[in-house]
């Protein structure tokens, strides 16, 4: 599959979803990257906005769409890593605020 590809499937699943992806495409197009990286070395789509221990138990929250994802819409307009996004946010009719990392730190895997 190519980044394009990706991006063609997850922007209609975003639709279908009542969200968009970030209207920044080069910022998108780099985390289409990311994910088909993360999935050809762990076998699943991990976030690459987070690191990934490469065990899909371990990193079940953080396989794209990720778990935080839905919380992170609802109270900042987008999610952690800005690929998913409100259609307020892509319009910027809400501020555009930093996410904090939702992900406990238990389950983060630190370098």
């Amino acid at each position: 599959m190519t980044p394009e590809q990706l991006y063609d499937i997850l922007a209609a699943y975003a639709r279908s979803q009542g969200i968009r992806l970030n209207k920044d495409k080069e910022l998108v197009m780099d985390i289409m990257r990311g994910l088909l990286t993360n999935e050809q070395r762990y076998g699943y789509r991990s976030c690459p906005c987070r690191l990934s221990w490469g065990d899909r138990e371990k990193d079940k929250d953080i396989s794209c769409p990720c778990v935080y994802r839905d919380p992170d819409i609802k109270e900042y307009g987008s999610c952690y890593c800005e690929l998913y996004v409100s259609p307020e946010w892509n319009e910027e009719k809400i501020e555009h605020r930093q996410v904090p990392e939702r992900r406990p730190k238990e389950k983060r895997r630190m370098i």
